[in-house]
């Protein structure tokens, strides 16, 4: 999120967005700053638009007429351009919040953030991916407005392993030399990656709590700050050596063989792997625990 001190301009394609997202769209952008532009586009001689005009009323949004002058041309958009550099040059503003679904507004995006703008899109579902990508960040309306379809939850499903690989190069690029992240820092860098991308579209409220349903993730409270980390096997070293003591004392006194214990080992945890620990022989990991020794091949219990 940026300062409350920001101010933007918000830019809606009527043409594209129902009138019914309003307060969601002025709701949202409140979390970012003060708006000081409201302006809607379209034709108002089109019933279809009727909705728009007691929400702009209501909102003291400007409505802006623009005529269709050529039947499949869209003069909205061009109207918005237009009015989007002007205000650029005008330097009243911090940022812009363009919300239509409408991926003409692409190039538009991608020349603000050139001229040091905070670009925030807003649009549906269908918005093509070029235009939700050239924006800072971007917010789906059906999720403000929690009006997710089943459609929309299966989809956000398939995307959460894009996430958690996404979120696992960016601990593992960017950690401290401790390997670990603040989390403020990734909820930055991931928002970066995937300026659509929001908890809300997951069903959370809060970051932390969309990354705590990640089992591959560890957290540790450090003051005021949450540092995020990989699990790794070293986390349960543990483990190991109670399934290895466990196997070991199935056999009595006698030991346990040690390829075969190996082989016990890795059918209770199957990702098991020594180079974790940073060995290449199962045979050193195991002589370098504590409560374990090895003798004539034959693993054994060091007993106090």
């Amino acid at each position: 999120m940026m300062e409350n001190g920001m101010r933007y301009a918000v830019l809606i394609d009527a043409d594209n967005v129902a009138a019914k997202y309003t307060k969601n769209i002025l709701d949202e952008l409140s979390n970012y700053g003060v708006v000081t532009y409201k302006r809607v586009y379209g034709d108002w001689t089109r019933p279809n638009l009727a909705g728009w005009k007691n929400m702009a009323l209501d909102n003291a949004i400007t409505p802006v007429q623009q005529y269709s002058y050529t039947s499949g041309k869209n003069a909205t958009d061009s109207a918005m351009i237009i009015d989007a550099m002007d205000i650029l040059y005008s330097h009243n503003v911090d940022g812009f919040c363009i919300v239509s679904s409408d991926s003409d507004f692409t190039r538009l995006a991608i020349r603000l953030r050139e001229s040091g703008m905070h670009v925030i899109g807003m649009g549906e579902k269908k918005t093509p991916k070029p235009f939700s990508t050239a924006c800072n960040a971007f917010k789906y309306l059906e999720v403000l407005a929690e009006e997710e379809t089943a459609e929309g939850a299966v989809a956000d499903k398939v995307a959460m392993k894009t996430l958690e690989s996404a979120i696992i190069r960016i601990i593992t690029e960017n950690a401290n030399l401790q390997e670990e992240i603040n989390i403020g820092e990734l909820g930055s860098r991931l928002q970066g990656r995937y300026p659509d991308f929001d908890v809300r579209n997951y069903g959370y409220s809060k970051f932390s709590q969309f990354l705590k349903d990640f089992d591959c993730l560890s957290f540790r409270q450090v003051g005021s700050s949450i540092l995020v980390s990989q699990k790794s096997a070293k986390t349960d070293l543990a483990k190991v050596e109670n399934v290895l003591e466990a196997i070991v004392r199935s056999n009595g006194t006698k030991g346990y063989n040690l390829g075969e214990l190996k082989k016990q080992l890795c059918t209770k945890i199957p990702d098991f792997d020594v180079k974790t620990y940073g060995y290449s022989k199962f045979s050193r990991f195991v002589e370098n625990l504590p409560d374990f020794r090895i003798r004539n091949n034959t693993v054994m219990m060091v007993e106090e």
